[in-house]
């Protein structure tokens, strides 16, 4: 009897105790949660004030007619309408899509290229990645600029070298058909930051792999194809992703070798917008034009929509190449 009333008296006693033991455990829990709160709240405080918000009002603005100096009027799907029969648009549109198409493959392949003869110099490594990554440390004003003194017809270091060996040279950015073409040299000079990326990816491919392959006599386009490029497949990826991104957003080079080459970079009087997409509408990318329209005729609505498409056209083609390249990797493993 003594026993069993003892037993009763313990489970009682445990019952009783074990609910006080749960907001203990509860507290420590949201003691912890707090914590990573705590540490993760100046990031997401940042990524709300940043990032959501400005979204979100592009979004809400792109529906309206926005000036900044009246209250904004809802238009429904007008601002999106209005961009089918822009032609300004369109051609802003067709040029940017020409740097996606040139520029960021050119990027990419001589990206490569420097990376594989950076990585095969045996010999003052430390010295040519130096000579390829000072580039990228130009700002860009000053990188156009500098491309546009260099390409100047006549006076220009290229030119006269050409001439010196019988070529007359052409007009670069003061030629509609050389002006792309152009501010692609100018991005192939920059590809300082590619170079870096393809370099450490080329020197983390194991070694065995090229000697095994090279002992079944695999040559060294073979070896190249089958062990170098599977392995780099991540980083063309990532490339092509930064550089599509780049791209669709290309701006500051663009705007500033098309003023310089009017000579209106230097001058004090008159509107560097006005030379936007000289010569004949060659350099006029669709930033370019979102920028006119936002800031120079006040059109804050339409400048939304368009940046609204923009957002989506660049996280469709992000996800068409995630796609692609996870699928590719799965074919190769």
């Amino acid at each position: 009897m003594t026993t069993t009333t003892t037993s009763h008296h313990a489970a009682t006693r445990e019952l009783a105790v074990q609910p006080r033991r749960r907001p203990a455990a509860f507290s420590r829990r949201t003691r912890h949660g707090f914590t990573v709160l705590s540490f993760m709240a100046p990031a997401l405080i940042g990524i709300l004030a940043f990032l959501v918000y400005p979204l979100l009002s592009a979004l809400y603005f792109s529906f309206t007619r926005f000036n900044l100096l009246t209250p904004p009027t809802w238009v429904g799907l007008r601002n999106y309408g209005a961009m089918l029969h822009d032609a300004n648009l369109l051609k802003a549109v067709e040029n940017t899509l020409w740097l996606v198409a040139i520029m960021v493959p050119a990027q990419v392949l001589f990206g490569l290229g420097a990376g594989m003869l950076v990585a095969s110099v045996r010999r003052g490594t430390s010295f040519y990645r130096t000579v390829f990554y000072l580039p990228a440390l130009v700002p860009p004003v000053a990188g156009a600029l500098a491309f546009v003194y260099i390409l100047k017809p006549g006076a220009g270091p290229v030119n006269r070298m050409l001439s010196a060996v019988g070529i007359d040279g052409p007009l670069w950015f003061n030629d509609p058909t050389w002006a792309k073409p152009s501010l692609t040299l100018l991005a192939l000079w920059g590809i300082g930051n590619t170079m870096v990326i393809f370099l450490a990816a080329l020197l983390d491919v194991p070694a065995n792999l090229h000697e095994a392959a090279a002992l079944d006599g695999a040559t060294g386009w073979q070896r190249f194809r089958l062990v170098t490029l599977p392995t780099l497949s991540p980083v063309i990826a990532f490339s092509a992703i930064t550089g599509v991104i780049a791209a669709l957003q290309y701006f500051t080079q663009a705007a500033v070798a098309a003023s310089a080459a009017n000579g209106e970079a230097n001058t004090g009087g008159g509107s560097v917008a006005s030379a936007f997409g000289d010569p004949e509408g060659s350099t006029f990318t669709y930033p370019l034009w979102l920028y006119l329209k936002g800031f120079k005729y006040n059109k804050l609505g339409y400048a939304s929509a368009m940046a609204i498409v923009l957002f989506v056209v660049a996280f469709t083609v992000v996800a068409i190449v995630i796609r692609r390249s996870r699928s590719l990797s799965g074919e190769q493993s």
